[in-house]
Order: structure tokens, then sequence, then C-alpha cells
């Protein structure tokens, strides 16, 4: 079983490369962010991988950290998630934004990917809520928020202040950090407006 590559970069496909491995190329299938943080063709990488064996196929698919291909394999637990869904989702968020959004119970984040309908995106989050702890990338301000919840999951008008703040441009972990801040203050009863417009102000200050 192939756990790691290390080698050089020979060629890049639409979604995935050609590593080099002492004179073997091996074909892996990659997300974009991993194909976006890999150097140019004729320099060294490394990829970790994981071998999905199939009646029909031996596919590799490769990933720039270890937490990547861990949330590759926990994606697919979910039932209609496939490796290319997965891959997807891992197109479009890093684990971490990706662990801050099933903490935050944030379904249209995790929508933004293709081939991710509500149905879904809300299925993923809602079935895999109890694995971030144990992956242990949430950010820390998804983690200050879970801890000004008191819980371990965001409420709806919670989630949605935090996904309209990152929607005008703010990263997920400030999003959360000044929602945390505004839900100390103000409780977790506050209406969506009213957090978003405080958070926006601490985002500010």
């Amino acid at each position: 079983m192939i756990g790691k590559l290390k080698g050089l970069i020979d060629s890049f496909g639409d979604d995935h490369v050609l590593v080099d491995v002492g004179g073997v190329c091996y074909e892996a299938f990659c997300s974009a962010k991993t194909l976006q943080s890999l150097p140019r063709v004729g320099e060294a990488a490394v990829l970790f991988i994981e071998t999905i064996v199939r009646e029909d196929m031996i596919r590799l698919f490769g990933f720039a950290s270890e937490a990547e291909k861990a949330w590759f394999n926990v994606l697919m637990t979910v039932q209609g998630v496939g490796a290319r869904v997965a891959l997807a989702i891992l197109s479009v968020l890093t684990p971490s934004e990706l662990s801050s959004a099933i903490a935050l119970q944030d379904k249209a984040m995790v929508g933004r990917a293709n081939g991710v309908g509500p149905k879904l995106a809300l299925r993923i989050v809602s079935e895999l809520k109890s694995k971030v702890p144990a992956l242990g990338a949430a950010e820390a301000g998804v983690l200050g928020l879970q801890t000004a919840l008191g819980a371990g999951v965001a409420g709806g008008n919670v989630a949605d202040a935090v996904s309209a703040l990152t929607n005008l441009g703010y990263s997920s972990a400030q999003a959360s950090a000044a929602v945390a801040r505004v839900v100390a203050q103000e409780g977790d009863g506050t209406a969506t407006e009213r957090l978003i417009r405080l958070g926006l102000k601490e985002l500010s200050a």
C-alpha cells in the first residue's frame, strides 16, 4: 500500500498530477487546493496518498497534508459522498474551514462545492458533527464560539451570522471570533441581524 509519494512533478492535468518517483510516474488525483499548492514541473514534491481499489481500477488520491487526507476518508463515510464529491469539497474548503463549517452546522458553506446539493450538505454537517473534535482542525475562532455557546454546535442564528460575515470577505476564523465575543455579551438567542451588526462592529474595532 502506498502511503506517501516523494518525487519530481512530471506534469499536471485538470484534476490530477503525475509524480516521477525514480523513473516511475504515479498518477494521483487531487483537490484543486492541493494542485495549487504543488511546486512547478521538475521540482520536488511530497503527497500523502490514499489508494482506492475497485474491481475495475486502482486509483491514487494525493493530498498536501495528512489533515486533508483524513477529511477525505471521513467525508466518504457519509452516504452519497464518493471520492469525486469529497475532492470537490476539499477543493473549496481547507480542512480547517471544513471543520469550522461542520462545527457551526453551516450547510451553505459545504454546499459551495460542485455536486453538493442542500440535502447532501445537511447530511454531511449533521453526520460529521461528532467527528470534528477528533480530527482537531477547527479554527481557534470556532472553538471560542463553541465555548461562548456552552455547546458543541451553534444554533441557526449564530451559524447564519458567521456565514454572512464570511460572505462579506472575512475569514471563518475572524467571523467566528467576532460572533463569539457578541454571543458572550448578548447571549446565544440574539437575532441574526443583530449578531451580524455587532459582529461587524467587533471586526472594525
